[in-house]
């Protein structure tokens, strides 16, 4: 659903994970940090955030403009060998409604979306070997669409 961009460990992180992992049977045992029906009951809030119609269509726009960007006049065609499929609306939304409720509302706005976007769909886009020749990003293409696509 996301591809979050990490940074990797500082000198002390990296040290307690040799530290606490470097074993071929760990005596560190996981423990839960939220139960199973924690989940389950998080999971149904979410279910429940409503998603404005007008707001549905400015998703559609977002996942459409990786496709056809013409349209929404982004001159990054070239940039892009395949677009967002309808995974990433889908992913894109629940997503959106997952933030807005972290966010305390029970509704989704088009900064939601904006939010929580380039997470869905950095690994969505498959950029052209132009794109990478010119150094040019997922995140800086999602960054143009974001900024093209009108807001409900």
């Amino acid at each position: 659903m996301f591809k979050v961009l990490l940074d990797y460990p500082s000198f002390e992180e990296e040290r307690k994970i040799l530290d606490r992992m470097a074993f071929t049977a760990p005596e560190t045992v996981v423990k839960p940090v939220i139960a199973l029906e924690e989940i389950k009951k998080t999971r149904k809030l979410v279910d429940e955030i409503h998603v404005d119609d007008k707001v549905r269509d400015y998703i559609v726009h977002v996942v459409f403009a990786t496709r056809q960007p013409e349209k929404y006049k982004l001159d990054v065609k070239n940039f892009i060998q395949f677009g967002a499929s309808p995974r990433a609306t889908i992913y894109l939304t629940l997503a959106a409604k997952a933030w807005a409720l972290l966010q305390g509302r029970a509704y989704v706005t088009p900064e939601d979306v904006k939010s929580i976007g380039p997470d869905v769909l950095r690994h969505r886009i498959i950029l052209t070997y132009e794109a990478e020749a010119q150094a040019v990003t997922t995140d800086a293409i999602i960054k143009k669409i974001f900024n093209a696509v009108p807001v409900p």
